[in-house]
């Protein structure tokens, strides 16, 4: 390699800025080279040679590719890009009523009553009922099928008896894309009439189904509120790793896998890390997939499913952590009436009250429940199914109460990190939340002593292997805190009336059940 003159040149590339000289011979050809611009960028060139051009060099190529040129055929993007077609809710403009606007959608259904037709298109926000006049829309209905996305214009008008109050005359179509194959699924009827096998087996297909879709939006306000709620109380959102060397749980229940020839589990829940956190952002939240791999196969078992878990540091006591799950149940209910109230109408949803909430210690519970129901204790230590629908039952005929807490749970079915009653150790501080007798929650206040939780350890006959790191956050202090984790799906199916935690599940990982 050889260098010609003394004079030399700053080169900056993509990885690294150094002096090189003026020109430099390569010692091979190669395919491709940055050729020098007038913009001052290096630009690729399909030319072959043995010279690499610098500043100051004059062009010695043939003009760049028409992609490398310069701006005149650059496209920049601004932001989102504005559109002419309208959405549901910009069609409730009065002004527009007798003009001509464009829509898209998919169709939902077709009503042939002769020289008249109503289309039903389906869009994100509901369903907009356009009429077919014969002669007037500018295309033949028998080319229009079930399914098909289109972009539609027409003469909009007030129409009390169609969903909305509003109708689109059609003058126009535009087919997007049309099926081929005919809808398995009576997606049209108000109530899909069909098995939950069927439903969960056909899914992205079944929840086109007005109802069906409807289930899932109140579960997106659920989460909503969970994270407005949370926000507005100072607390951060953080993400935690799903796959771990330990689980926070302890127990059989676990997922396990081979982790690059070192043994690992699918997290059960993200309670170390949350607890980790506390001590650096004092409060914060998750909404995340946990992994359980209880042979269960109930109605309301999942092998995976979301939670929606919170953590909070400078606590008094368990009860504000109570405190503040009723604050996010009072603001949802309030965010669900406000935000989703046509979905709260399509599935003739009674919201649950939230103004006040019992709480009831946990052996109190089980002889309130005994002795008003005629029912033997058999299970000294946890809620029986049985026991917490009847403790539901008992409240809701006593106090007109959806939902009850219930507290003081027996240290011996609560997790190591659990802080223990000093007043009777055989407790914890710790809760369950029931609604319409079913467990959505399950929260309490947190060993904070690095000495108590190895005793507590030690007393679990657990070891301190992978659990390192977490002890380590407790050796150097941490502040009183506590948590909680709730059960999206259980909390949305209680909320919509379902009994099967799959029907607002959207794609359900349970015993059987690994597709779609």
């Amino acid at each position: 390699m050889q260098k010609r003159g003394a004079q030399f040149f700053l080169l900056k590339d993509m990885h690294s800025m150094r002096v090189v000289p003026r020109e430099i011979e390569l010692i091979r050809p190669v395919p491709e080279y940055l050729q020098y611009s007038e913009t001052g960028f290096f630009c690729a060139s399909n030319e072959r040679s043995s010279k690499l051009s610098l500043p100051g060099d004059k062009p010695t190529s043939l003009v760049p590719e028409a992609r490398f040129r310069r701006n005149e055929n650059m496209e920049f993007m601004t932001g989102v890009k504005k559109t002419d077609l309208l959405e549901l809710p910009e069609l409730q403009d009065k002004s527009l009523v007798g003009q001509t606007v464009k829509v898209n959608g998919a169709v939902h259904t077709i009503r042939d009553m002769g020289d008249v037709a109503f289309v039903v298109l389906r869009k994100r926000d509901g369903l907009l009922q356009c009429v077919y006049e014969e002669g007037k829309a500018g295309f033949d209905l028998k080319d229009l099928k079930e399914a098909a996305t289109v972009e539609m214009e027409g003469i909009l008008n007030e129409e009390e008896r169609a969903p909305g109050g509003i109708e689109l005359r059609i003058r126009g179509l535009k087919i997007l894309s049309s099926p081929c194959a005919p809808m398995p699924l009576p997606i049209a009827k108000w109530k899909l009439n069909t098995s939950l096998d069927a439903k969960l087996n056909m899914r992205s297909v079944s929840l086109r189904n007005i109802r069906e879709r409807a289930k899932f939006k109140i579960q997106e306000g659920i989460v909503k509120g969970f994270r407005d709620f949370l926000y507005e109380q100072g607390f951060t959102e953080i993400h935690t790793p799903k796959i771990g060397a330990k689980s926070a749980e302890g127990g059989a229940n676990l997922f396990k896998l081979d982790y690059f020839h070192r043994p690992a589990v699918l997290q059960q829940s993200p309670q170390l890390y949350k607890q980790m956190m506390v001590g650096v952002f004092d409060r914060v939240f998750e909404t995340a997939p946990v992994f359980r791999a209880e042979k269960h196969n109930t109605k309301r078992h999942l092998n995976e499913y979301t939670s929606l878990d919170f953590e909070m540091g400078y606590i008094n006591g368990f009860e504000d952590i109570m405190a503040m799950e009723t604050g996010f149940l009072q603001y949802t209910m309030k965010l669900l009436e406000r935000e989703y109230a046509k979905e709260l109408k399509i599935l003739n949803i009674t919201l649950p009250k939230t103004d006040k909430i019992p709480a009831v210690r946990f052996d109190k519970a089980k002889e309130l429940v005994a002795e008003k129901y005629n029912r033997k204790i058999r299970n000294p230590f946890d809620l029986e199914p049985e026991e917490e629908t009847l403790i539901g039952q008992y409240f809701k005929e006593e106090y007109d109460a959806d939902f009850v807490f219930v507290t003081h749970y027996p240290s011996k079915k609560r997790p190591f990190y659990a802080m223990d009653d000093p007043e009777d150790a055989r407790f914890t501080l710790s809760f369950d939340l029931l609604y319409h007798g079913l467990e959505i929650t399950t929260g309490g206040q947190r060993i904070h002593d690095y000495n108590m939780l190895v005793e507590k350890i030690a007393a679990k006959g657990m070891d301190q292997e992978g659990l390192e790191q977490y002890l380590d956050t407790f050796r150097y202090g941490m502040p009183p805190h506590g948590g909680l984790g709730i059960g999206m799906e259980r909390l949305t199916m209680k909320l919509v009336g379902e009994d099967n935690v799959r029907e607002t599940t959207l794609y359900p990982r349970d015993l059987s059940r690994l597709e779609p």
